[in-house]
């Protein structure tokens, strides 16, 4: 039995589409169903079976998918372990969001350049979701992402997670308001806030869909739902569009906020962005990522502010 029919039906069963893993895995639709078939056929039992137009996995389908995707972590972490004891050697192919790219991988990428310049390090500036999709195709090594702690994002359970730094965000809006809203009520909790804004337009992220599910929960406890005008996944644009009177939206509160700007603190619910390294399970054993994991463990280095948590 060939492992790379198992990660044809380990696919279809997270994606639930034949297309999705001829996409994911650089293949056809008809080698989908060619090698599903026979491994069908090797297995002596039904796996799929048809659903509209599409397919899905019988009972006995998606039990045999969760023991695929033991078995194909099994055999990663069985190839790596081989090499465990080895000096740390080869390419990482990261993916993640500029900020914690350049606020907690550079370090290491120059110090790795200093003491370990056996490891190279490919970078590739991804959203969270684009870069778990990488990650889930074998296509990269590493994901840097981040959710909120109002949206948590759903992770599958191959993926093994470390977490790395959070910070708070607020809510940007034009000092003028801020005032004028602090002379009226003192420092009000998020959905009074929010409802003080609920007739202006507000901003949210064209890359992630994270910033606006965060600004519709808020909303929705102050009882109104927001005009989502605007999208950027630039923070200097966000503040240029706050400024201009068109709208306002979530900035992080340890960026220093231009003149003219205000970001306003968050309670009850408060706001936490969070950051994390995803890696597949079986993976972390490899001594190049295995060094650069515990580098991001060992480090103490907060997020950046000079770009947006997307970027």
């Amino acid at each position: 039995m060939e492992t790379r029919r198992l990660q044809y039906l380990y696919e279809l069963h997270r994606t639930g589409s034949m297309r999705a893993v001829a996409d994911i895995l650089g293949a056809t639709t008809s080698t989908v169903s060619q090698q599903i078939a026979q491994l069908t056929r090797e297995v002596g039992t039904t796996l799929i079976e048809p659903d509209g137009r599409g397919v899905r996995l019988t009972p006995a389908g998606r039990r045999f998918a969760e023991h695929a995707r033991i078995i194909l972590s099994a055999v990663d972490a069985a190839r790596l372990d081989l090499d465990t004891g080895a000096e740390p050697s080869g390419t990482v192919r990261v993916a993640g969001f500029a900020t914690t790219i350049r606020r907690s991988l550079m370090p290491i990428i120059d110090d790795l350049a200093t003491h370990h310049p056996q490891v190279n390090i490919v970078v590739l500036e991804h959203e969270p979701a684009e870069a778990l999709n990488k990650l889930a195709a074998d296509d990269i090594d590493l994901a840097l992402t981040y959710d909120y702690n109002l949206a948590p994002a759903q992770v599958a359970s191959d993926v093994e997670t470390l977490k790395l730094w959070s910070t708070e965000w607020g809510l940007g809006v034009r000092s003028a308001h801020a005032s004028l809203l602090k002379s009226q009520s003192g420092q009000p909790d998020a959905s009074t806030l929010f409802s003080a804004f609920a007739q202006h337009d507000w901003i949210g992220n064209s890359r992630n869909i994270a910033d606006e599910s965060v600004l519709r929960l808020i909303s929705s406890m102050a009882g109104f739902e927001p005009t989502m005008r605007h999208q950027s996944d630039s923070l200097d644009l966000v503040e240029d569009l706050i400024l201009a009177g068109l709208g306002v939206g979530l900035l992080p509160r340890d960026r220093a906020p231009r003149a003219g700007l205000s970001i306003l603190p968050l309670a009850n619910p408060k706001l936490e962005l969070r950051a994390f390294a995803r890696t597949r399970k079986g993976r972390s054993s490899w001594p190049a990522l295995a060094l650069i994991l515990q580098r991001l463990r060992e480090s103490d280095l907060v997020p950046g502010t000079d770009s947006r948590f997307p970027t």
